[in-house]
């Protein structure tokens, strides 16, 4: 675990008051972004995706998160009583600490200095009287713990969510279906289980058996506990399998049900179905982006169907009952009638109650049908038509533009 100072609540873009579900939340979110998968080749969204997850895995742990807050960093080398004991100003139990000293007081310093050397630390860093190492003191071990080897072993980490885009027809997202499609996540490794290794042990290659290696701060010599075995001297093998990942990558098929009345945009959330987690931790979600296709004759909008219906002139000026198509006809239904009021102008709007998109949200719910009319003037060529029509102009003569200029 890296022990340089950083601001990790502002890597993950929430307060220092945030709660443990926030944090997670706040990751999740940040990891659908910058997921390798979803940026392939981009080393700056790798690093970044690094970042984000050293930040969770120590602001999501509890007693992490707090020796972070009391020091600034972290690190697994840290002993979780002695911080306690230096919190309060004490001894922790089994606690290994050095100790500062100034202003009158010793206090407790939680870390290992059982292989402490002072032979090369001379000079102006010496300390001073009532002084204590000073301001440096961080710094030192920041530095000194950010130059070891592999990390030691992380604990349970979740798996990032997984988003696709799914594309359905339109009749399939009004009256529901079966969808197919094949994706790409991440699945625990089959071979260790997500353990990252298989078993079985070797000589540790950085302390070479020992436990310890020995880290360099300013001129100070330190013996601390080995980063990749954790001190025990000996590594497991890693897996072969997925290279020490606990995951691989996998196409596999799925099949999901689209309840009927599924609108554009919409997003479904299947949980656990996102890339596996490691170390035994859950798995993401996956969540599908549902795209719904057109159609020629109907236009959706929520739970409103719309669509454009011709009638002649004389049905408008007549008023008349005609046959209009809905969303039931395209499963067999009969045709639905339709009153046109005497004096219908074109563009005015009539609405079907309840023949529109069944609610996906209210179960036994229907949205409308607004049927929009259009006047078609027919073209007249024969003299008695245009007769009629003259005589028509006549016995009604208003001026339907005399409005047009009240205002001119």
């Amino acid at each position: 675990m890296a022990t340089q100072t950083k601001d990790y609540y502002g890597v993950l873009g929430v307060k220092k008051t945030a709660s443990t579900e926030e944090i997670r939340k706040a990751f999740r979110k940040l990891a659908r972004k910058y997921h390798p998968d979803v940026n392939p080749g981009d080393k700056k969204a790798e690093e970044k995706f690094k970042e984000i997850s050293e930040a969770n895995d120590v602001l999501s742990d509890e007693k992490k998160r707090k020796i972070y807050d009391q020091f600034g960093f972290y690190s697994d080398n840290i002993d979780p009583a002695a911080a306690e004991a230096a919190a309060r100003g004490g001894y922790g139990p089994g606690a290994h600490g050095g100790r500062t000293h100034g202003g009158g007081h010793t206090q407790e310093v939680p870390f290992d200095f059982g292989g402490f050397d002072f032979s090369d630390y001379q000079g102006g860093q010496e300390q001073q009287a009532g002084g204590g190492f000073g301001g440096s003191f961080r710094d030192i071990f920041s530095g000194m713990f950010n130059r070891g080897g592999a990390s030691a072993a992380r604990g349970p980490q979740p798996g990032s969510d997984v988003e696709y885009q799914v594309s359905i027809d339109f009749w399939t997202a009004i009256h529901g279906g079966v969808t197919r499609l094949e994706i790409q996540r991440q699945e625990v490794c089959p071979t260790c289980k997500g353990k990252t290794t298989t078993g079985g042990s070797v000589e540790c290659p950085e302390c070479h058996g020992s436990g310890q290696v020995t880290q360099m701060g300013g001129r100070m010599k330190f013996n601390i506990q080995c980063p990749r075995c954790g001190g025990s001297g000996k590594v497991q093998h890693t897996c072969p399998t997925c290279d020490g990942a606990g995951v691989v990558t996998k196409r596999d098929p799925l099949e999901f049900r689209i309840k009927p009345g599924t609108r554009d945009g919409q997003r479904i959330r299947l949980a656990g179905k996102g890339n596996a987690g490691t170390g035994g931790g859950p798995a993401g979600d996956l969540y599908l982006i549902i795209k719904v296709g057109t159609n020629p004759v109907f236009t959706r909008t929520g739970d409103d169907i719309y669509v454009t219906v011709p009638i002649t002139m004389t049905e408008a000026a007549l008023g008349a009952k005609i046959e209009v198509p809905t969303i039931d006809t395209h499963d067999g239904g009969g045709r639905t009638q339709l009153k046109i009021p005497p004096g219908t102008q074109s563009g005015q709007k009539l609405r079907m109650r309840e023949k529109g998109v069944p609610s996906a949200a209210s179960e036994g719910k229907r949205g409308d049908q607004i049927v929009e009319v259009k006047i078609v003037v027919p073209k007249v060529q024969d003299e008695r038509s245009k007769e009629i029509l003259r005589e028509l102009a006549k016995l009604n003569p208003e001026d339907p533009r005399e409005g047009l200029f009240a205002g001119v």
